[in-house]
Protein backbone atom coordinates (compact mmCIF):
# COMPACT_ATOMS: atom_id res chain seq x y z
CA UNK A 1 0.00 0.00 0.00
CA UNK A 2 1.40 3.09 -0.85
CA UNK A 3 2.75 5.69 1.59
CA UNK A 4 -0.15 8.23 2.85
CA UNK A 5 -1.36 10.70 5.28
CA UNK A 6 -3.66 10.32 7.73
CA UNK A 7 -6.52 11.56 6.03
CA UNK A 8 -7.40 8.35 3.68
CA UNK A 9 -10.48 6.87 2.75
CA UNK A 10 -10.00 3.12 2.07
CA UNK A 11 -13.05 1.58 0.46
CA UNK A 12 -13.89 -2.02 -0.24
CA UNK A 13 -16.70 -3.99 -1.37
CA UNK A 14 -17.68 -4.16 1.90
CA UNK A 15 -15.92 -2.37 3.74
CA UNK A 16 -15.83 1.82 4.46
CA UNK A 17 -13.68 3.88 6.64
CA UNK A 18 -15.61 7.14 6.24
CA UNK A 19 -13.74 10.80 7.15
CA UNK A 20 -15.74 13.03 7.94
CA UNK A 21 -15.83 17.55 7.29
CA UNK A 22 -15.59 20.05 9.27
CA UNK A 23 -18.29 21.71 7.22
CA UNK A 24 -21.44 20.65 4.85
CA UNK A 25 -21.66 21.75 1.58
CA UNK A 26 -24.51 19.72 1.04
CA UNK A 27 -26.13 19.16 -2.19
CA UNK A 28 -25.99 21.03 -4.90
CA UNK A 29 -26.88 20.82 -8.51
CA UNK A 30 -23.56 20.66 -10.26
CA UNK A 31 -19.84 22.33 -9.60
CA UNK A 32 -20.26 26.04 -9.68
CA UNK A 33 -19.06 27.59 -12.80
CA UNK A 34 -16.29 29.17 -10.97
CA UNK A 35 -15.41 25.71 -8.86
CA UNK A 36 -11.49 24.94 -7.58
CA UNK A 37 -10.21 22.19 -10.29
CA UNK A 38 -7.40 20.12 -10.35
CA UNK A 39 -4.22 21.32 -12.01
CA UNK A 40 -3.80 17.64 -13.71
CA UNK A 41 -5.74 14.66 -13.67
CA UNK A 42 -5.89 11.81 -15.69
CA UNK A 43 -9.08 9.37 -15.75
CA UNK A 44 -8.36 5.46 -17.22
CA UNK A 45 -10.90 2.46 -17.23
CA UNK A 46 -9.93 -0.40 -14.91
CA UNK A 47 -10.26 -3.71 -16.67
CA UNK A 48 -9.23 -5.86 -13.79
CA UNK A 49 -12.60 -7.32 -13.06
CA UNK A 50 -12.48 -7.48 -9.04
CA UNK A 51 -10.27 -6.29 -6.52
CA UNK A 52 -10.91 -3.64 -3.44
CA UNK A 53 -11.57 0.10 -4.16
CA UNK A 54 -9.36 2.72 -2.83
CA UNK A 55 -10.00 6.47 -2.77
CA UNK A 56 -7.03 8.61 -1.14
CA UNK A 57 -6.17 12.44 0.03
CA UNK A 58 -2.32 13.06 0.22
CA UNK A 59 0.07 15.19 0.54
CA UNK A 60 0.69 17.65 -1.69
CA UNK A 61 -2.63 18.22 -3.46
CA UNK A 62 -2.76 14.73 -4.80
CA UNK A 63 -6.27 12.45 -5.15
CA UNK A 64 -5.80 9.12 -6.14
CA UNK A 65 -9.01 6.06 -6.96
CA UNK A 66 -8.28 2.78 -8.18
CA UNK A 67 -10.77 0.73 -9.02
CA UNK A 68 -13.61 3.09 -8.05
CA UNK A 69 -16.99 3.78 -10.05
CA UNK A 70 -18.45 6.76 -11.12
CA UNK A 71 -21.85 6.77 -8.64
CA UNK A 72 -18.88 6.59 -5.61
CA UNK A 73 -17.56 9.54 -6.73
CA UNK A 74 -20.60 11.15 -7.06
CA UNK A 75 -21.31 10.35 -3.58
CA UNK A 76 -17.80 11.55 -2.13
CA UNK A 77 -18.54 14.80 -3.78
CA UNK A 78 -22.24 16.04 -3.42
CA UNK A 79 -22.75 14.32 0.20
CA UNK A 80 -20.62 15.84 2.22
CA UNK A 81 -20.29 16.21 5.43
CA UNK A 82 -21.13 12.24 4.73
CA UNK A 83 -20.60 10.43 1.58
CA UNK A 84 -24.50 10.58 -0.10
CA UNK A 85 -25.96 7.38 0.09
CA UNK A 86 -26.92 5.16 -3.19
CA UNK A 87 -30.76 5.73 -2.20
CA UNK A 88 -29.88 9.30 -2.52
CA UNK A 89 -28.36 9.21 -6.42
CA UNK A 90 -31.86 8.89 -8.98
CA UNK A 91 -31.16 8.44 -12.32
CA UNK A 92 -27.94 7.88 -14.72
CA UNK A 93 -27.28 4.84 -16.80
CA UNK A 94 -26.25 1.44 -15.65
CA UNK A 95 -22.63 1.32 -16.41
CA UNK A 96 -22.17 4.46 -13.49
CA UNK A 97 -22.54 1.96 -10.89
CA UNK A 98 -20.54 -1.16 -12.60
CA UNK A 99 -17.87 0.26 -14.91
CA UNK A 100 -14.56 1.01 -12.99
CA UNK A 101 -11.83 4.14 -13.05
CA UNK A 102 -8.34 4.70 -12.41
CA UNK A 103 -8.06 8.33 -11.56
CA UNK A 104 -4.83 10.42 -10.48
CA UNK A 105 -5.17 13.80 -9.93
CA UNK A 106 -3.23 16.69 -8.41
CA UNK A 107 -4.30 20.10 -7.14
CA UNK A 108 -2.32 23.51 -7.31
CA UNK A 109 0.01 23.37 -3.87
CA UNK A 110 -0.93 21.28 -1.37
CA UNK A 111 -4.68 21.49 0.42
CA UNK A 112 -4.01 22.51 4.41
CA UNK A 113 -6.84 20.09 6.19
CA UNK A 114 -9.71 20.86 8.53
CA UNK A 115 -9.87 19.88 11.77
CA UNK A 116 -11.04 16.68 10.35
CA UNK A 117 -11.15 15.07 7.46
CA UNK A 118 -9.58 15.84 3.61
CA UNK A 119 -9.81 19.10 2.31
CA UNK A 120 -13.37 20.46 1.72
CA UNK A 121 -11.69 22.05 -1.73
CA UNK A 122 -11.00 18.44 -2.73
CA UNK A 123 -14.33 17.72 -2.88
CA UNK A 124 -15.30 20.61 -4.90
CA UNK A 125 -12.53 19.67 -7.36
CA UNK A 126 -13.63 16.27 -7.68
CA UNK A 127 -17.23 17.72 -8.60
CA UNK A 128 -15.47 19.63 -11.26
CA UNK A 129 -13.74 16.49 -12.85
CA UNK A 130 -16.93 14.95 -13.03
CA UNK A 131 -18.62 18.15 -14.97
CA UNK A 132 -15.58 17.91 -17.13
CA UNK A 133 -14.56 14.34 -17.90
CA UNK A 134 -18.07 12.78 -17.21
CA UNK A 135 -19.95 15.32 -18.56
CA UNK A 136 -22.10 15.47 -15.48
CA UNK A 137 -25.52 17.59 -15.11
CA UNK A 138 -27.23 17.04 -11.49
CA UNK A 139 -29.82 18.82 -9.75
CA UNK A 140 -31.06 18.37 -6.16
CA UNK A 141 -34.88 17.92 -5.46
CA UNK A 142 -36.75 17.51 -2.45
CA UNK A 143 -39.01 14.91 -2.13
CA UNK A 144 -41.27 13.64 1.05
CA UNK A 145 -39.78 10.07 1.90
CA UNK A 146 -40.05 7.51 4.45
CA UNK A 147 -37.24 7.75 7.16
CA UNK A 148 -35.77 6.36 10.59
CA UNK A 149 -35.19 8.61 13.34
CA UNK A 150 -32.39 6.93 15.62
CA UNK A 151 -33.10 7.52 19.32
CA UNK A 152 -31.81 6.18 23.19
CA UNK A 153 -33.78 3.10 23.24
CA UNK A 154 -33.83 3.23 27.35
CA UNK A 155 -36.15 6.29 29.41
CA UNK A 156 -32.64 6.93 31.80
CA UNK A 157 -30.73 7.32 29.07
CA UNK A 158 -28.51 4.36 29.44
CA UNK A 159 -26.22 3.14 26.40
CA UNK A 160 -25.81 -0.52 25.35
CA UNK A 161 -22.22 -2.29 26.55
CA UNK A 162 -21.15 -2.13 22.44
CA UNK A 163 -21.12 1.69 22.76
CA UNK A 164 -18.71 3.60 24.48
CA UNK A 165 -17.29 7.66 24.55
CA UNK A 166 -14.30 7.28 22.55
CA UNK A 167 -10.96 7.05 24.88
CA UNK A 168 -7.99 8.74 21.77
CA UNK A 169 -8.43 12.47 20.59
CA UNK A 170 -8.63 11.73 17.11
CA UNK A 171 -7.61 15.34 16.18
CA UNK A 172 -4.44 15.40 18.18
CA UNK A 173 -3.65 11.57 16.67
CA UNK A 174 -4.20 13.48 12.82
CA UNK A 175 -2.37 16.21 13.99
CA UNK A 176 0.71 14.64 15.17
CA UNK A 177 0.88 12.16 12.22
CA UNK A 178 0.36 15.32 10.16
CA UNK A 179 3.09 14.22 7.25
CA UNK A 180 4.12 11.21 7.82
CA UNK A 181 2.11 7.60 7.17
CA UNK A 182 -1.41 6.89 9.64
CA UNK A 183 -1.16 4.05 11.79
CA UNK A 184 -1.41 0.61 10.35
CA UNK A 185 -4.87 -0.86 9.30
CA UNK A 186 -6.81 -2.65 12.15
CA UNK A 187 -6.05 -6.35 12.67
CA UNK A 188 -9.05 -8.65 11.57
CA UNK A 189 -11.76 -8.30 13.65
CA UNK A 190 -10.60 -4.93 15.47
CA UNK A 191 -12.37 -1.59 15.21
CA UNK A 192 -10.36 1.26 13.79
CA UNK A 193 -8.72 3.51 16.23
CA UNK A 194 -9.92 6.77 14.13
CA UNK A 195 -12.93 6.00 11.79
CA UNK A 196 -15.56 3.03 11.05
CA UNK A 197 -15.60 -0.20 9.07
CA UNK A 198 -18.09 -1.88 8.07
CA UNK A 199 -18.72 -5.43 6.61
CA UNK A 200 -21.36 -8.10 6.38
CA UNK A 201 -23.08 -8.48 9.77
CA UNK A 202 -20.68 -6.28 11.51
CA UNK A 203 -20.19 -2.50 12.24
CA UNK A 204 -17.01 -1.21 14.34
CA UNK A 205 -16.24 2.24 14.51
CA UNK A 206 -13.43 4.28 16.69
CA UNK A 207 -13.14 8.14 18.06
CA UNK A 208 -16.32 9.18 15.60
CA UNK A 209 -19.50 10.69 16.28
CA UNK A 210 -23.04 9.23 16.21
CA UNK A 211 -23.37 11.36 13.01
CA UNK A 212 -21.05 8.85 11.09
CA UNK A 213 -23.41 5.63 12.22
CA UNK A 214 -26.70 7.13 11.24
CA UNK A 215 -24.85 8.00 8.00
CA UNK A 216 -23.80 3.62 8.31
CA UNK A 217 -27.22 2.76 9.20
CA UNK A 218 -28.35 4.88 6.22
CA UNK A 219 -26.96 2.55 3.76
CA UNK A 220 -28.21 -0.51 5.65
CA UNK A 221 -31.90 0.25 5.72
CA UNK A 222 -32.32 2.05 2.64
CA UNK A 223 -33.80 5.27 3.90
CA UNK A 224 -32.12 8.82 5.34
CA UNK A 225 -31.65 8.15 9.51
CA UNK A 226 -31.92 11.28 11.46
CA UNK A 227 -30.27 11.32 14.59
CA UNK A 228 -32.12 12.55 18.11
CA UNK A 229 -29.96 10.55 20.59
CA UNK A 230 -28.79 13.63 21.62
CA UNK A 231 -24.96 12.11 21.60
CA UNK A 232 -22.36 14.88 21.51
CA UNK A 233 -18.63 13.45 21.00
CA UNK A 234 -16.89 10.75 19.49
CA UNK A 235 -18.01 7.19 20.38
CA UNK A 236 -16.57 3.52 20.35
CA UNK A 237 -19.38 1.19 19.03
CA UNK A 238 -19.26 -2.29 18.10
CA UNK A 239 -23.02 -3.83 15.93
CA UNK A 240 -22.66 -7.27 15.08
CA UNK A 241 -25.91 -9.00 13.58
CA UNK A 242 -27.25 -11.34 10.60
CA UNK A 243 -28.07 -9.21 7.59
CA UNK A 244 -31.06 -9.89 5.78
CA UNK A 245 -31.24 -10.19 1.72
CA UNK A 246 -30.71 -6.55 1.01
CA UNK A 247 -28.14 -5.78 3.52
CA UNK A 248 -25.93 -8.72 1.79
CA UNK A 249 -23.21 -7.20 -0.27
CA UNK A 250 -24.10 -8.24 -4.30
CA UNK A 251 -21.57 -10.61 -5.73
CA UNK A 252 -20.74 -12.70 -2.69
CA UNK A 253 -17.72 -11.79 -0.52
CA UNK A 254 -14.13 -11.09 -1.78
CA UNK A 255 -11.34 -13.89 -0.46
CA UNK A 256 -10.47 -13.48 3.18
CA UNK A 257 -13.85 -10.99 4.39
CA UNK A 258 -15.81 -13.58 6.99
CA UNK A 259 -19.30 -13.93 6.60
CA UNK A 260 -21.77 -12.18 8.65
CA UNK A 261 -23.33 -13.76 11.62
CA UNK A 262 -25.96 -16.58 11.39
CA UNK A 263 -27.74 -16.77 14.23
CA UNK A 264 -27.31 -13.08 15.91
CA UNK A 265 -29.79 -10.88 16.00
CA UNK A 266 -31.38 -8.31 13.17
CA UNK A 267 -29.83 -5.23 13.08
CA UNK A 268 -33.34 -3.31 14.98
CA UNK A 269 -32.56 -5.91 17.40
CA UNK A 270 -28.99 -5.28 17.29
CA UNK A 271 -29.32 -2.11 17.70
CA UNK A 272 -31.01 -2.12 21.50
CA UNK A 273 -29.54 -5.23 22.85
CA UNK A 274 -25.47 -3.88 21.87
CA UNK A 275 -25.81 0.32 21.56
CA UNK A 276 -28.79 0.89 23.63
CA UNK A 277 -30.35 2.72 20.38
CA UNK A 278 -33.75 2.22 18.22
CA UNK A 279 -34.60 3.18 14.84
CA UNK A 280 -38.31 4.61 15.09
CA UNK A 281 -40.10 4.94 11.09
CA UNK A 282 -41.27 8.57 10.22
CA UNK A 283 -41.76 10.70 7.06
CA UNK A 284 -39.32 13.57 6.41
CA UNK A 285 -38.15 15.75 3.20
CA UNK A 286 -35.25 14.12 1.73
CA UNK A 287 -32.84 15.85 -0.27
CA UNK A 288 -32.11 13.43 -3.47
CA UNK A 289 -29.73 14.30 -6.72
CA UNK A 290 -31.20 13.79 -9.92
CA UNK A 291 -28.21 12.81 -12.51
CA UNK A 292 -29.65 14.40 -16.08
CA UNK A 293 -26.57 13.99 -17.94
CA UNK A 294 -23.89 12.06 -17.69
CA UNK A 295 -21.35 10.33 -20.35
CA UNK A 296 -18.45 8.01 -20.37
CA UNK A 297 -15.11 9.75 -20.41
CA UNK A 298 -13.02 10.29 -23.32
CA UNK A 299 -9.50 8.25 -23.04
CA UNK A 300 -6.67 10.31 -21.71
Amino acid sequence: MMKRNALVFLVTLVAVLAVGSSSSTGLTAQAPEKAPQFEVASVKPNKSAGGGVRIGFMPGGRFVATNVAVRDLISMAYGQPQPLPNFQIIGGPGWVASDRFDIEAKAAGDQPPPSAGPPTQMFLMIRSLLAERFKLVAHEETRDQPVYVLRLDRADGKLGPQLRPATVDCAALRGANRGGPPPGPPTPGQAPVCGMMMGPGRLMSGGTPVEMLTNSLSRLVSRVVIDRTGLTGNYEATLEFTPDQSQQPAGGLPPGVPAAPVDGPSLFTALKEQLGLKLDSDHAPVRVLIIDKIEPPSPD
